[in-house]
């Protein structure tokens, strides 16, 4: 077995956070004469073990992400002839799916009517980073709207708000489809500081069919909402799709008349025409 081999299982030691090196490794195996072929069936066990470890992690990510795990969203399925624009427009589009945004803590909008593919490019960019062992979370502003009010009233402020600062990609769907008082409003405030202070590969993620200066008709704290915007684009990229909804492209729409009754006498059963 050659030295890539052993930096090879001293990875998978570490995915498995096992705490052995490749050295040590190397040492068990002069100390006990053992054959290549015993170092490539070690190699391959410890190499199964770890992309069964990584998968088992992927599952649950997925499962605690919210995002659908029947028919998910992805790049893949996304049909990215649909979306026309400059060449280079189109290159910073077809470039997400390197998540590029999230280790550059870039913040990421879509912006478009009903139907434009904007919550599926979300949506694929979250699935993009459970498959990488990102944590990731996706909730609509509705959702958020109602998490904030019960936490405020159940006194739970402080562990709604880490259990939303904690993920690398944080998903909002549909701003702009509910209003936030005033309290919730600075709460929304208070997630954009923290997500924006936190430390690694994080980012948010925004669909709406407003644009953000319109964003304001929604929050009933102008000073909160503006230092929220502050943060949220002060290093982000905001997609602006227009065109047509995509939905009812494959609509079959079949068109029926009932007849009409005539009645001759009411002693008389009806006839149709």
């Amino acid at each position: 077995m050659n030295e890539f081999s052993y930096t090879k299982i001293e990875e998978c030691f570490k995915a498995l956070k096992l705490d052995i090196s490749s050295a040590e490794l190397a040492t068990i195996a002069s100390d006990r004469s053992m054959t290549p072929e015993s170092l490539d069936d070690i190699a391959f066990l410890f190499d199964y073990l770890s992309k069964k470890k990584k998968e088992a992690t992927i599952n649950m990510i997925m499962k605690t992400s919210r995002l659908p795990s029947k028919n998910p969203k992805t790049f893949d399925n996304f049909d990215f002839n649909l979306i026309k624009g400059r060449p280079e427009e189109l290159e910073k589009l077809r470039s997400l799916p390197s998540l590029a945004m999230i280790h550059a803590h870039k913040n990421i909008a879509f912006i478009g009517p009903a139907g434009t593919g904007k919550t599926h490019l979300a949506q694929a960019f979250g699935y993009e980073c459970c498959q990488q062992g990102l944590k990731t979370y996706f909730i609509k502003m509705t959702e958020l709207r109602d998490r904030f009010t019960n936490a405020r009233k159940n006194d739970k402020v402080s562990s709604v708000l880490n259990g939303l600062v904690r993920p690398s990609c944080l998903i909002i769907d549909e701003v702009g489809h509910c209003v936030f008082d005033k309290e919730n409003t600075r709460l929304f405030f208070d997630l954009m500081d923290r997500r924006y202070n936190k430390e690694g590969s994080f980012n948010v993620v925004f669909t709406s069919n407003k644009v953000p200066s319109l964003w304001k008709d929604n929050f009933e704290e102008d000073d909160a909402l503006l230092c929220a915007l502050d943060r949220i684009f002060d290093d982000a990229i905001v997609y602006t799709i227009k065109g047509q909804s995509y939905r009812g492209k494959k609509l079959e729409n079949v068109v029926l008349q009932t007849s009409a009754v005539k009645y001759t006498d009411s002693s008389e059963t009806p006839t149709i025409k």
